[in-house]
C-alpha cells in the first residue's frame, strides 16, 4: 500500500527541531568553551557547525525523497552500496546510540547527584546515579510499561520552555563574572576551532531522520527544504541565544567550569532553590530520552534478525508485556558498558561521532550515486526535492564531517583505531552470520 502524505510544513518542521533538541545543548557548551578557549572562537564554531549542519540535512533530504522506504536512513546504504556496509553501518549505529544514551544519562545523572550524594566525589556519584538510573528504565520497560507520544510531546514542551527560560536570564541583572583574557596564535587558533566540531556536531545531530518523509508530505520538492531550513534556522536561533546567555550570566570562564548549566543559570539569578527544581527537571527528562532510546533501538535488533543476521530469537516478544526481553537486555548491557570503560563524556563524545560521521558521510555520497543512476537512466525523476548548489553543499558537509573523523584520529589515535576495528569488524560478521542464520 503506497505511503499517503499526512505532514504539512509545520508538522515536518517540529519533527526536525524534536530530533535536533536533545539535552546536549545543556552539557556540551562546557566541552566546547575549554575547546575554543576564546569567546570569538566559540561562537563562530557554533554558527559553521549549523551551516554546514543544514547543508547535510538538505542532501539527506533529496536522498530520502528520491527513495523512500521506512528506516530509509540504513536502507540507502544497501540500495546504493550493498547489504554488507549496510550491515557494518548497522552495527556502528547500535554502539554510537548506545553511545549517545550513556552520554545523555551522564548529562542528566550530573544535574541531580550532588543532591542524592552531596558527600560523594562529584565524578562517583555521577556514575552511581547513572548506573542507577538505566538499571531501573531497564526493569520499568521489562515490566511493559512504554512512553506514548503524548509524553515525548511534553518532553518537547519542557526542553523548548526550559531553553526560553535559561534564554530570559540574559536579560535579568546579574553579577558580572571575572574574565580572564588571553591571545592564540592563528595556528591554535585553528586547532581550537577545529576540536569544537566533535561536539558541536553532536549537539547538532539527529538532523538526517528526515530523510524518511519524502512520501510524506504533498509537494516534497517545496515542503522538505522550507521545513529543514525553518527547522535548522529555529535550532541556530535558540542555540545561539542561549550560548549567549550562558557567556553572559556565568561568564566564558563560568561556562569551562560549570557541571551542570540550566542548574547554574537557574541558581545564579533566581537562587538555590530554582537551581534545584531545575535539576530534578533535567533528570526526569533525561530519564524519558534514555527510556525512548531503550523502547526503540531494540527494534534494529529485531530488524537484523528478519534480516537473517541475528537469531531468530531477537524477534522474540513477550505477549504479555509486549517486551523484547533479549534485545532490550543486550542494548542495556552496551549502554553499561560504556558507563563502566568510559566514564568520561568526552570519551563518548569521541567514539559516538567517528562512528556517525562514517554513516553520514557515506548517507550524503548517496546522492552522487543516485543522480549518476538518474542520468543513466536517461530519465529524470519528477517530484523530488533537489537541492541547489550541487554538488557543492554536499561536498563542504562531507570536508566538515571528514574533519570530525580525522579529529579523532589524530587527536585520540586508540579510540580511532578501537572504533576502525569495530567498524571492519562488521564486515565477516556480516557473511558468518548470513551463512550461519539462514542456513
Amino acid at each position: 500500500m503506497p505511503i499517503k502524505p499526512r505532514l504539512n510544513t509545520f508538522d515536518l518542521t517540529m519533527i526536525v527541531i524534536s530530533v535536533v533538541i536533545g539535552t546536549g545543548i545543556f552539557r556540551t557548551p562546557v566541552e566546547i568553551a575549554q575547546k575554543a578557549e576564546l569567546p570569538s572562537i566559540f561562537f563562530t564554531a557554533w554558527i559553521a557547525g549549523a551551516i554546514i549542519s543544514l547543508f547535510g540535512a538538505l542532501t539527506l533530504a533529496e536522498v530520502g525523497s528520491r527513495y523512500p522506504a521506512a528506516g530509509g536512513f540504513y536502507k540507502i546504504f544497501s540500495h546504493c552500496y550493498h547489504p554488507a556496509f549496510a550491515f557494518m553501518v548497522n552495527w556502528i549505529s547500535i554502539i554510537a546510540n548506545a553511545g549517545s544514551s550513556a552520554s545523555v544519562a551522564i548529562i542528566g545523572s550530573a544535574y541531580i547527584a550532588p543532591l542524592l550524594f552531596p558527600t560523594l566525589d562529584s565524578e562517583l556519584g555521577t556514575r552511581i546515579t547513572t548506573l542507577s538510573a538505566v538499571g531501573l528504565l531497564y526493569v520499568i520497560n521489562m515490566l511493559g510499561i512504554k512512553m506514548g507520544s503524548h509524553a515525548l510531546n511534553i518532553l518537547m514542551i519542557i526542553k523548548i520552555a526550559m531553553l526560553i527560560l535559561l534564554i530570559s536570564t540574559a536579560f535579568l541583572p546579574s553579577e558580572s563574572a571575572t574574565e580572564v583574557t588571553k591571545e592564540l596564535s592563528q595556528k591554535d587558533s585553528f586547532k581550537a576551532f577545529w576540536l569544537c566540531f566533535v561536539p558541536i556536531f553532536f549537539t547538532y545531530g539527529g538532523y538526517h531522520q528526515t530523510m524518511n518523509f519524502g512520501h510524506d508530505v504533498p509537494n516534497a520538492s517545496k515542503v522538505i527544504p522550507k521545513s529543514i531550513f525553518i527547522g535548522m534556522g529555529a535550532v541556530l536561533v535558540l542555540y545561539l541565544f542561549v550560548n549567549y546567555s550562558y557567556v553572559r550570566v556565568l561568564g566564558f570562564e563560568g561556562l569551562k567550569n560549570s557541571p551542570a548549566l540550566a542548574a547554574d543559570m537557574t541558581a545564579r539569578i533566581f537562587g538555590n532553590a530554582a537551581s534545584t527544581v531545575v535539576s530534578v527537571i533535567m533528570f526526569l527528562a533525561v530519564l524519558a530520552y534514555v527510556n525512548a532510546s531503550l523502547l526503540s533501538n531494540p527494534r534494529v535488533y529485531y530488524a537484523m534478525a528478519q534480516e537473517n543476521v541475528l537469531p531468530a530469537i531477537f524477534k522474540t516478544v513477550n505477549q504479555k508485556t509486549q517486551t523484547q526481553e533479549l534485545a532490550l537486555t543486550v542494548y542495556t548491557a552496551i549502554i553499561v558498558l560504556f558507563l563502566f570503560a568510559l566514564s568520561s563524556l568526552q570519551k563518548i563524545l569521541s567514539y559516538v561521532m567517528f562512528f556517525d560521521s562514517i554513516g553520514l558521510i557515506a548517507a550524503c555520497s548517496a546522492v552522487f550515486i543516485l543522480r549518476h543512476r538518474e542520468k543513466l537512466s536517461g530519465q529524470e525523476d519528477k517530484g523530488i526535492y533537489r537541492m541547489k548548489l550541487y554538488p557543492w553543499l554536499t561536498l563542504i558537509f562531507i570536508l566538515g564531517y571528514a574533519l570530525v573523523n580525522f579529529s579523532v584520529m589524530y587527536f585520540e589515535p586508540q579510540t580511532a583505531l578501537i572504533g576502525l576495528f569495530l567498524f571492519l569488524l562488521g564486515l565477516p560478521m556480516y557473511y558468518l552470520l548470513v551463512r550461519f542464520f539462514r542456513k
